[in-house]
């Protein structure tokens, strides 16, 4: 299969995912958001190997690889929000650093439980 046609279904399987969950969300009236609960669907298809990591690879990798230039028009938003910065950039940059530090806490506990059960 040529690299192209396999780079889209790779991204065709991942937005199918998301969409999936997102027709969930709206119609469960579900109260997390629609692309947190795909990549906990994702996940759970990875570890389960109902998806190959070799089913994503390409896409996902372009993606990551890419993943800075979706976020150039936040950036570009966050110029109007300046004011805001000001105020209470103490409180935001607090609240940045814990709800960052949270998550690397949980993965780094949760891996190593992982590596002690293999």
């Amino acid at each position: 299969m040529p690299p192209s046609v396999r780079f889209l279904l790779q991204t065709a399987l991942l937005i199918l995912v998301y969409h999936g969950c997102a027709r969930f969300v709206a119609w469960a009236d579900f109260p997390i958001p629609a692309n947190v609960l795909g990549l906990i669907v994702l996940f759970v298809l990875l570890c389960t190997g109902i998806v190959k990591e070799k089913h994503l690879a390409e896409a996902a990798g372009f993606f990551l690889k890419h993943l800075s230039f979706f976020f150039v028009t936040v950036g570009v938003g966050l110029i109007n929000w300046g004011a805001v910065f000001y105020d209470y950039g103490l409180v935001l940059l607090l609240a940045i650093v814990v709800s960052s530090l949270i998550p690397l806490y949980v993965v780094g506990v949760v891996t190593q439980k992982l590596g002690e059960k293999r």
